[in-house]
């Protein structure tokens, strides 16, 4: 798949809040994911890791209220997206979060995505 097919599908997959999937096919075994300096989770090595931060992230939720995703740029192997999610986090209270994903492609594979945003 090209970086640009790989970043329509990831967009798709998001969209229906199918991250399984996205991870499955899209990729590699040893992706790397990199949270903005002291989030939880801040660095993550494998889809193993990455299985388990989800997992925290997921079980941190008290009450999802919405999310949208923007449509990717594309720059050789490497894209961007935008993503926002509403949600209400127990012992914090509700959260709207914007934030830019970059993601890098090799071999048709995810192989980097980084987060950026404020805590």
């Amino acid at each position: 798949m090209t970086t640009q097919e790989i970043a329509t599908k990831l967009v798709a997959l998001c969209n229906k809040g199918d991250f399984q999937t996205a991870y499955q096919e899209l990729y590699s075994s040893d992706c790397l994911s990199i949270e903005p300096k002291g989030a939880p989770n801040e660095l993550c090595e494998g889809l193993e890791a990455m299985a388990v931060k989800g997992k925290a992230w997921n079980e941190s939720i008290e009450e999802f209220h919405g999310s949208s995703i923007g449509e990717p740029i594309v720059a050789g192997n490497h894209f961007s997206m935008t993503m926002m999610m509403d949600a209400t986090f127990k012992g914090i209270g509700r959260s709207k979060t914007d934030e830019l994903c970059v993601y890098e492609v090799k071999d048709g594979k995810i192989v980097k995505e980084q987060f950026f945003y404020s805590m």
